[in-house]
């Protein structure tokens, strides 16, 4: 069944006939009002909690896999509220079998049609990796499960010793744990039918920019793109 044909009704106008490219609108509006300071804080009152208690059930549009860094939260940095957005966080985005396990609960139960793989500057997890390419040495246990699935992202990347090399092996890390979800079981059935879109994308602690990562076109956001209002009957 499409995803689309199982999304809850509250849902339905947003996952008909916008799919992916009407969510990324709507992620790249939070996030402009975020960097400016300007946050509308939707979906965050007494009402809209009021509807998921009596709904009894979740009905987020976009999921996201991001890194467990505290300075990075998908909520605010989104400028979305409760119900919106299925978060999974791990430290650099590493994909274990739990967190593949919820990326799949995510787009096959709760219908999600776009997954958001989000790196971001400066990240530790990335720092630690590199640290091992450098001196040959991998931590232990599971820091070093860690350290191990993004050393297979960043050894090829080209180490000439400058300052941006980091944020080169974070771009790469990103991008490659977007294309190993691409394959993943449970994944790759709903992006090969165009049902999913995975996109990796990389916050800036600096600039607070959430840039998408990926060689689709930009999509600019129509007359009908404006985020909703907070009443709890509206769609995400």
């Amino acid at each position: 069944m499409a995803i689309a044909q199982r999304a809850a009704p509250e849902r339905a106008a947003l996952t008909r006939g916008h799919t992916a490219d009407r969510i990324r609108v709507l992620l790249d509006e939070g996030n402009a009002r975020w960097r400016t300071f300007t946050p509308r804080y939707p979906h965050q009152d007494s009402g809209r909690r009021r509807a998921l208690w009596e709904a009894d059930a979740e009905h987020p549009f976009a999921s996201v896999l991001g890194c467990a860094d505290s300075r990075v939260p998908p909520e605010m940095l989104f400028d979305r509220g409760l119900g919106d957005l299925y978060t999974v966080r791990a430290y650099g985005q590493v994909p274990d079998s739990s967190v593949a396990g919820s990326l799949v609960h995510g787009v096959r139960d709760l219908a999600t049609p776009l997954l958001v793989v989000l790196g971001h500057s400066r990240c530790s997890a990335v720092r630690e990796a590199v640290t091992a390419l450098r001196t040959g040495r991998v931590p232990e246990g599971h820091m070093g499960f860690l350290v191990e699935g993004i050393l297979d992202a960043i050894e090829d990347v080209p180490d000439d010793g400058a300052r941006d090399f980091l944020d080169a092996c974070v771009r790469a890390n990103t991008v490659h744990v977007a294309d190993q979800l691409r394959h993943e079981p449970g994944l790759r059935e709903l992006v090969h039918s165009g049902e999913l879109r995975i996109e990796p994308a990389l916050y800036s602690i600096k600039r607070s920019r959430v840039e998408w990562l990926g060689d689709r076109p930009e999509y600019r956001p129509g007359p009908d793109s404006a985020v909703p209002s907070q009443r709890p009957s509206d769609t995400p």
